[in-house]
């Protein structure tokens, strides 16, 4: 029998959490054009703070979303790569990504006029 989400104690219910998290979502997208290093991921990703990248990366790894490899340099240097498992959420992250930028028009006429009526 598949998990129920519904349920309280479904554990979907956490990784439903984990991608339905805005930063999730654009690190993801972020990685899809391949492996990243912290800064780099953190200057894309705008508006987001180190403390949050950290967490967030370190979610993603956890959950086998990512890898995170340490290369022996000075300065060191960690890069953040896709596994097979988060480039398949990844294609379903763009998707979301391709409806956001399509119908974003739409969203806001529908918001103005929203505030319009109950202004």
């Amino acid at each position: 029998m598949l998990p129920n989400p519904f349920e309280k104690d479904c554990p979907t219910r956490q990784i439903l959490d984990r991608i339905g998290d805005r930063w999730t979502v654009l690190i993801i997208l972020t990685l899809s054009d391949g492996p990243q290093r912290f800064t780099d991921i953190g200057k894309r990703v705008e508006g987001i703070s180190q403390k949050v990248l950290t967490q967030t990366l370190q979610s993603l790894v956890r959950d086998g979303m990512l890898t995170r490899t340490a290369y022996a340099e000075i300065p060191p240097r960690v890069e953040y790569e896709l596994t097979k498992l988060g480039r398949n959420l990844a294609e379903t992250v763009a998707y979301l990504d391709r409806w956001a930028r399509e119908h974003i028009d739409e969203v806001i006429k529908a918001r103005e006029a929203y505030d319009g009526v109950s202004a």
